[in-house]
């Protein structure tokens, strides 16, 4: 492919694009495009089943001329899935059916639209999807345009879209330094974890002298709750693709490989039949856009260890070799896969370079703040009410993405903390839910940006068990290699344990918070470096719940099951709902008398007190 041969093929689908983004008629001949998401979240929903459905429909109502159904990716409120946009008109559906479709058609072949399918907010339906509390502040870099790209023809929408262009520009226009330059200015920072300057790990890469190197795509993305990742590649391969090959036409590498976790079965068919476009056009292989440069792309499948996701042992997992982390230096820019230079980046990084390119660095860094320029993309879980895909400047406060986009915490409960840069990260409490979201002040406050999960917990959280379920990941994903975070994060969980079962003492705290320092500082790789965080952070924050724990056999959530009771006060009045649902029969009475709990045969399972419709159980 030539740059003629680009320009051609983004005119063939720039007008259905354009419908679809501006709501611009001209050049198409239907009047609805329907956009259903195809996403892992939305299709676990059966929104392959609504699309085919829709298809059905319009079909049998004789509407072909009017309709056009296309599966497109990721729209990031995950939790109201399936949704699908309806274009011109801008509208965002929720939820929707099999049994919806012949409505939505019907509708809107009569000019209306389904009132009860739209998103709602304070019992009210938004018509348009620009209006949603949830869409209004994020600004798209990273996921630009993935709801207006069919996936039945990805690649010709994404070349409307001006995909390539910036390949093009780079390898016809500009020298590897010139590229190397313009992401040194823009300021981009490595999106996985570490926060390290794009720019100059590709120039470190650059500057070593081999007769082979590599472009690494690091997408095996294993953090709890964390799905960024794998929706950038499902929606919008091409812009990976793209990315990969201006990094090699910077360094001097002519191949590349996608290290994908197995468990992303549709991440990788898109990606590779991607891959196999970008390759039978002629954009990836030999002289691209008629240049001397030349690359090519595969991709590697990774069996979901955590700690392949540190960049030494993601290339002793390409290698074929056991999974395990290497000492440093020499960096992966001197002596990386297979002893050649390597650059290694993960997928959010990579989806931000072509839009560098294509309008400069003064335009990326223009988002963000001082240290962080541009966007960070989160996946919002938990106890908020809006859980999904968020992509916000840098500077974003977490006040604004828990409440303006999340919605609040659910059931209006009361915030408690936010756990941020997944297992490796830390809780951050309210009194610090105006931070400005950046490197520099995650750090500080004893957390990090990590890949960017982000879960939200509640007043019904025990921050001590919470601190338990990421030191059990931790523990169960290390390699072993190295002794202080092999057995170092084993010693922590066992007083974790203690603490959380009513055996520890004060004593026990001091030696946590030592060996927490200890494997902090003595660990080979990130994983073991990072682990503690969860723990250091709720002492910081929280230490208040470890010290009930330990003085009061009191766990204030009452989660601890060895520290919680369930009791019937004199409010019972006898209906016995408790003792019915009662899994092991340890509530007993008589009708309309005080019922009693067996504490012997008690499981503190709760469903007595959630059962009681007279708030006769407490939970002490």
């Amino acid at each position: 492919m030539n740059k003629t041969e680009l320009e051609e093929l983004k005119q063939k689908y720039i007008a259905e694009v354009l419908f679809r983004k501006d709501g611009n008629t001209s050049g198409v001949e239907y009047k609805y495009n329907i956009m259903v998401c195809g996403g892992t979240g939305c299709r676990s929903c059966k929104s392959k089943k609504v699309q085919d459905k829709l298809e059905q429909v319009v079909k049998e109502k004789g509407l072909e001329k009017d309709f056009k159904i296309n599966g497109v990716g990721c729209f990031g409120l995950c939790v109201n899935g399936p949704i699908v946009l309806v274009y011109p008109n801008d509208a965002m559906y929720e939820k929707v059916s099999e049994e919806d479709c012949e409505e939505i058609i019907t509708s809107l072949a009569e000019g209306k639209l389904v009132e009860r399918l739209l998103h709602h907010e304070d019992g009210k339906p938004v018509e348009k999807k620009q209006d949603v509390n949830f869409c209004k502040k994020q600004k798209y870099i990273a996921r630009n345009n993935a709801e207006y790209m069919s996936l039945e023809d990805i690649l010709g929408d994404y070349i409307a879209l001006d995909g390539y262009s910036a390949l093009c520009k780079v390898v016809t226009t500009m020298t590897p330094d010139d590229v190397i330059a313009v992401m040194k200015d823009s300021g981009l920072r490595g999106r996985g974890g570490a926060g390290f300057p794009t720019g100059t790990k590709w120039e470190f890469t650059k500057k070593s002298v081999a007769p082979q190197k590599y472009v690494i795509c690091n997408a095996d993305e294993g953090d709890p709750g964390a799905f960024m990742d794998r929706s950038i590649i499902e929606s919008n391969p091409h812009a990976i693709i793209e990315a990969m090959a201006i990094c090699g036409y910077a360094i001097g590498a002519t191949k590349g490989y996608v290290y994908l976790r197995a468990e992303y079965p549709l991440a990788g068919e898109r990606l590779q039949n991607a891959i196999n476009e970008a390759t039978e056009r002629g954009i990836l292989g030999d002289n691209i856009f008629g240049s001397d440069f030349s690359f090519e792309l595969g991709i590697k499948y990774g069996a979901g260890a955590f700690v392949c996701g540190e960049e030494t042992a993601l290339m002793k997992s390409i290698e074929g070799n056991r999974g395990e982390p290497v000492l440093k230096p020499p960096y992966p820019a001197e002596k990386g896969l297979y002893g050649c230079p390597s650059v290694i980046n993960n997928v959010e990084t990579l989806a931000n370079v072509a839009q560098i390119i294509d309008n400069g660095a003064d335009w990326f860094k223009s988002i963000g703040t001082e240290d962080s320029k541009g966007t960070k993309v989160f996946a919002l879980t938990g106890k908020v009410k809006n859980s999904g895909l968020v992509e916000l400047p840098m500077g974003t406060t977490i006040r604004e993405i828990v409440y303006d986009i999340g919605g609040g915490i659910q059931n209006d409960k009361k915030f408690k903390a936010v756990q941020m840069g997944g297992p490796s990260g830390g809780c951050i409490p309210e009194e610090h839910l105006d931070t400005p979201i950046d490197y520099k002040t995650l750090n500080e406050l004893g957390s990090m940006m990590g890949s960017g999960g982000m879960i939200v917990v509640d007043e019904d959280t025990c921050m001590v068990d919470f601190a338990k379920f990421f030191l059990q990941f931790t523990r169960d994903e290390s390699c072993g290699k190295c002794t202080p975070c092999r057995i170092g994060n084993m010693r922590i969980l066992e007083i974790l344990e203690k603490i959380t079962t009513g055996n520890a003492t004060m004593e026990d705290l001091d030696k946590l918070e030592e060996l927490c320092e200890y494997v902090k500082s003595n660990s080979l790789c990130g994983l073991g470096q990072t682990s503690p965080n969860p723990v250091l952070s709720t002492l910081r924050y929280f230490r208040d719940e470890y010290i009930e724990h330990i003085k009061e056999h009191k766990c204030r959530a009452g989660v601890c099951k060895s520290m919680t009771k369930y009791r019937i006060t004199d409010k019972c009045i006898g209906c016995s709902a408790c003792s019915r649902q009662c899994p092991v029969g340890a509530i007993t009475g008589e009708i309309k008398k005080q019922f009693v709990i067996d504490q012997e045969k008690c499981i503190k399972c709760g469903k007595c007190k959630d059962t009681c419709r007279f708030g006769a159980i407490v939970r002490e």
